[in-house]
């Protein structure tokens, strides 16, 4: 039976949970990444008080928790030592771990990363591949090594892109898989020896975290509505109009034909104040419609009367 030792946060690091147990291994312990991020006092409180999915996950298993300020420090190579486990998941991680810890255990430190590498190396391949419009993705595991997720490959599944998909969905679908691949590749790390692929630098990509969440009209209104879908539920797009900044729902956000008289990118071409909506001409010469909100908090219950007053039909949104 494999000793494993998992770190991570979030669904990607409860999915590898999940899947080792498929696995039948024995996970001798677990490093949430709130052990890092918090003090031990302010961790407490938020356990009490706002407990995370990570926390209920743990508790609800039983499973031994480690205690470190840092996957990197003398400490959690101390408990490893201890523990001596076979296999190191990581599911999602902050800190850029170290050969020092990722030397220790006897297989290997193996990597979750949510793409198809060597495509889409970074931070939230989720976002990047729903807004450059992809058809697939997938997750792969991975050996760690000195750079970001750039060792060699043990096990990829590829993934289906949907033109409904949002980042939230996509992710939802990619941890389950996840959890599928993990355990037999665990399964398969423990009856047999497995040969890792090494990536082909030459087809690498790698995109950092995305920034520019503001919305351009004189691109196309499926790019603006696949940077909406993309972002969804981690952040909002925006744009703005004078002085004043929007926010973007999904929600409501559609691409539909241009039937109007209007020619100029980046008009206002309809507005429905009571469902705080307006429709925008983009350089496609298709409408994106989006459902807006003031970013400004205490002006937010105003959008439709600003919508009304300030953004007629006609007005444009590219200076």
């Amino acid at each position: 039976m494999l000793r494993v030792v998992i770190i991570g946060y979030g669904t990607m690091f409860t999915n590898l949970i999940a899947g080792a147990f498929d696995a039948n291994c024995n996970i001798v312990g677990v490093l949430r990444y709130e052990m890092t991020k918090y003090s031990p006092l302010i961790r407490k409180i938020k356990d009490c008080i706002c407990p995370s999915l990570d926390y209920n996950y743990i508790k609800s298993y039983n499973l031994p928790e480690l205690h470190t300020k840092s996957v990197n420090s003398a400490e959690f190579k101390k408990a490893l030592l201890k523990l001596n486990p076979d296999i190191i998941l990581v599911g999602s991680w902050g800190e850029k771990i170290s050969k020092e810890i990722y030397s220790l255990p006897k297989i290997a430190a193996i990597n979750a990363h949510p793409s198809l590498l060597p495509k889409y190396r970074g931070p939230n391949p989720y976002f990047w591949v729903i807004k450059n419009a992809e058809k697939t993705t997938g997750v792969s595991f991975h050996l760690l090594d000195k750079s970001y997720d750039t060792g060699a490959i043990l096990a990829q599944e590829e993934i289906k892109i949907y033109p409904s998909d949002t980042g939230k969905t996509l992710k939802e679908r990619t941890v389950l898989t996840a959890r599928g691949v993990v355990c037999e590749l665990l399964k398969d790390l423990s009856e047999d020896i497995i040969i890792p692929l090494t990536q082909n630098e030459e087809k690498a990509s790698y995109y950092s975290y995305p920034k520019d969440l503001c919305l351009h009209f004189n691109k196309t209104a499926e790019e603006n509505y696949a940077k909406i879908r993309a972002i969804h539920d981690w952040g909002k797009t925006y744009f703005f109009h004078e002085k004043n900044s929007f926010y973007v729902r999904y929600e409501g956000a559609e691409v539909i034909e241009n039937e109007t008289k209007y020619t100029k990118i980046g008009t206002v071409v309809n507005t429905i104040p009571e469902k705080d909506m307006i429709d925008i001409l983009c350089g496609d010469n298709k409408v994106l419609r989006i459902k807006i909100e003031h970013s400004k908090k205490i002006l937010k219950p105003f959008t439709k009367n600003y919508i009304k007053t300030t953004i007629p039909i006609g007005t444009s949104l590219i200076d």
